[in-house]
Order: C-alpha cells, then structure tokens, then sequence
C-alpha cells in the first residue's frame, strides 16, 4: 500500500469546527448508572444494519439487566453530533459509531478508549478474525480503539434482466466509460427507470464518497505532496464534469437530494438500472421483505480509467468514548454487537442476507451466507482486497483515505465542496463555478499543512 509521502501527522479538530458541530441539533440521554445493570446510551447510524441491532437489543437487555437508549441519526446528523460529543468530551454517549476516518485521529486526540486490553482479556471475542484491512484501518500505533460492525468498499450493482433485455453484457472490469454508455442505453423515463443511482446529496460522507473514488480514478488528486490543491486540475474538472454529466443526463430524478438511503430505494423499487455505492447495499438489494428485484442483480467491480481498481475502503465501527463511565459495561454491548454470535443471531432471526458483512472472515465461512450471499459476497472480498492507494490512485498523495482526506479538516472541507458539486448537479451553477470556489476552500486548507511541514 502506498504510505502517506512525510509520516502521518495527526493534528486537533479546529477549535471553530467543534464549536459549529455543537450547534447542531439532536436528541439524548446521558448513560448513567441505574438500579440494575445500568443503562447505557449509544449514538448510530440509522443504516439498514444499524436498525436491525436495535431490533435485536432487547437480548442483551434481557441478559445484563442492561437498559440501551439509542440516539438513531441519519449520517451527517450522526456525524456531527458524535463528533462534537465526543470532541468535547461531554459524556452524553457512553458508545459512539464513527469510522475509519475517525478513529486514528480521535485515538491520537485522547478521545477515545484504547481496546487492546479488553481484546487482550477476551479471546472468545477472536479480533483476528477480522479482516486485516479493515482491522488496521480502526487502529492506531498498534491497537484498536474501535471494533468493525460492518466494512465494506464499493461496488456497482446492475440489473441482469434489463442488461438482457437490451442486448449489453456487463464487462468483467468495467470502465466509467462503458457504464455511461450503458446508463445511456437503460435510461428509460417513459417506464421510470433511470439509467444509473449516484449520490449527489451533500456531505463529506454522502456524495463526496462515490465521487472522490471517480476523481482517483480519472487520476486527480485533492492536495498533490506539497499540499497543493488540485480541485481545478485538469483531472480532476474532468471526473467532475464526467460525475455531473452523467448523474444530470442519466440519474435518477432529485439527484442533488440523493444519498445512500434515497439511492436504495430507488434501485429496490426498481426504479434504477445500475447503482454505484457501498458493498454493504447488496444484503438491502437481495432482501425479500422490501426489495423488488431480489435475484435480479449482478455485481461487478467498481469502474475504472487510469487505476486498476477504484474501491473505496470503509467500515462503520463502534468506539468508546474516554468520557465514558461504565466501560466496562459499553465493552459488554460493543462485544455483543460484534461478535461471531450476533452474526448468527441476525441470519438466524432476520435473514442472512441483512448479515453485517465484510468485517469477519468467518462470515464467509457459514454455508448458509455463502448460500444467501452467492452473488455479491467475492466481489465484496475483492473490494476490500484491493482498496488501497496503490490500486485505487494514480499518484501518490501526503495523506491516508481513498474516498476522504484523512485530516480533521475534511470534515468542513468535504462537506463544503460536496455543495457546491450538488449545486452542479442542480444545475444552479457550471462545474467550472463549482471547482473555482472548491479549489479556494481547499487552498486555505493546503497552507496550513505547508506552513507546519
């Protein structure tokens, strides 16, 4: 894998960001200690996986005399209320759901509760079982300080049936040219099918995802390894043009709104004839209790130009806050939700195709997964496997991530650039309009790392 150029340099969240975070709105309760076994409160991502665990809860309630309050919001409300909670060490959660993005920083911050000495103390829970990749991606000078509920990279789904019907063949690895092609062809507004789902809907973690692995690919780079912005390279405008293009001539109707959810229920209505995103959308796709086209998908590797893979690398995974109390009883619930037990319990009791997936090798190893999971359990192995910067970018760049920028300041960057691309997207101002003022916020961001190197 490709180091970042100059060592990993952690630095604090800014001061201005954790004060903006604060103001955002949400809803909890503090994990004090009650009569019985305790009470704790745990902030997450209301995910299709992450709902299904707080169906299940009731058993570990019903085993530790434990009462579980979950604060359940969508991303970007997640994100910035975890982060500001746990930045400013408030105690308001007791377990936290955050990311790759996070944990190293976070870890390296304070904020949050080294878990090797519980890993250490539990060898039934087996942490080698993870997937090394994304083990190491929640780890940080050598220990874990958050544990995976699910990982994934991306991959594209593609109705089999509609490839079929309009004489196209899905390539083995497919390029970005190819799949615009094909989304021209299925592009069918008379029936309400759209030729492809992209996320366009704003947020360093929503459209910004899918679409920095597009820039990686067509060979653009954020910050290139003096931290010189590139937003207006000439690599970079043409993935952006490419993404706009394609989403506005062939996307789903209210593309500037969609995320991850919006782009799921479109293609599981069928109401999509392709999908770009998350691995973890297969075990949605291939649900019979809310998907319309289950057995009707194929999935192949994420597209590529100039890269032989373009996947992105990702894992929601749970972390004990510093400020926690009891950590003792959080690591009893973090154990319990990620272990090998609660992936049997959720096969057993909810399907196995709504299994968290790509975090546990074992997973791949129970016959009724690899029966439930036939068609998209390799390719989403494969885009683990292959999702680093030596096969995802085509030049070298000072920080670690493939579809974020591993520095705090992402967080604000990120989510500011992804308005002005679904501002594009809308068609409210040109792609050049968009990467003027992307490049500007980038270029305060790039002089700050220049003047501490």
């Amino acid at each position: 894998m490709r180091r970042a150029q100059g060592g990993r340099r952690r630095r604090r969240l800014p001061l201005l960001l954790v004060a903006a975070l604060l103001a955002v709105p949400g809803c909890a309760g503090a994990g004090a200690l009650g009569a019985d076994g305790g009470a704790l409160t745990i902030a997450i991502v209301a995910n299709p996986q992450m709902n299904d665990a707080i169906e299940l809860s009731d058993r570990f309630e019903r085993e530790h005399g434990v009462e579980l309050n979950f604060v359940s919001l969508p991303e970007n409300q997640a994100r910035a209320k975890i982060t500001a909670s746990t930045a400013t060490q408030g105690g308001e959660f007791d377990l936290v759901m955050i990311s790759n993005y996070e944990t190293p920083q976070w870890a390296a911050n304070g904020w949050l509760t080294d878990l090797g000495p519980y890993l250490e103390a539990n060898p039934d829970y087996d942490a080698d079982d993870f997937i090394p990749s994304i083990r190491d991606a929640l780890s940080y000078e050598d220990s874990m300080y958050a544990v995976p509920f699910y990982g994934e990279s991306s991959f594209l789904a593609y109705r089999e049936d509609l490839f079929e019907q309009a004489g196209l063949t899905m390539p083995e690895n497919p390029t970005w040219e190819q799949i615009a092609e094909f989304a021209a062809v299925l592009d069918d507004d008379e029936a309400g099918v759209a030729g492809i789902c992209l996320r366009g809907k704003p947020g360093w973690g929503e459209s910004l995802a899918p679409f920095t692995t597009v820039v990686n690919t067509f060979g653009g780079q954020w910050f290139d390894q003096d931290w010189n912005a590139r937003l207006t390279s000439p690599e970079f405008r043409e993935a952006a043009e490419f993404y706009v293009d394609l989403v506005r001539e062939h996307g789903q109707v209210g593309a500037s709104n969609a995320g991850f959810t919006e782009c799921g229920t479109r293609y599981t209505q069928g109401e999509a004839a392709m999908w770009y995103d998350a691995t973890v959308m297969a075990g949605t796709n291939e649900d019979p209790a809310s998907s319309k086209v289950v057995g009707k998908s194929g999935y192949a590797p994420a597209p590529v130009m100039d890269t032989e893979a373009s996947g992105w690398l990702y894992t929601w995974s749970l972390a004990i806050p510093a400020s926690t109390e009891d950590k003792d009883l959080a690591w009893e619930f973090l154990s319990w939700m990620t272990d090998k037990d609660y992936v049997r319990l959720v096969g057993e009791e909810l399907g196995w195709n709504r299994v968290p997936p790509g975090c546990r090798r074992s997973t791949y190893e129970i016959p009724e997964y690899r029966e439930a999971a036939s068609a998209y359990a390799q390719p989403t192995l494969d885009g683990i496997s292959h999702a680093n910067q030596d096969e995802t970018m085509a030049e070298p760049v000072p920080y670690e991530g493939i579809q974020f920028v591993g520095i705090p300041e992402f967080q604000d960057l990120g989510t500011r650039v992804s308005q002005q691309l679904s501002a594009a997207i809308a068609g409210q101002q040109s792609v050049d309009e968009a990467l003027r003022q992307s490049q500007e916020y980038a270029e305060t961001v790039g002089e700050s790392y220049r003047e501490t190197r």
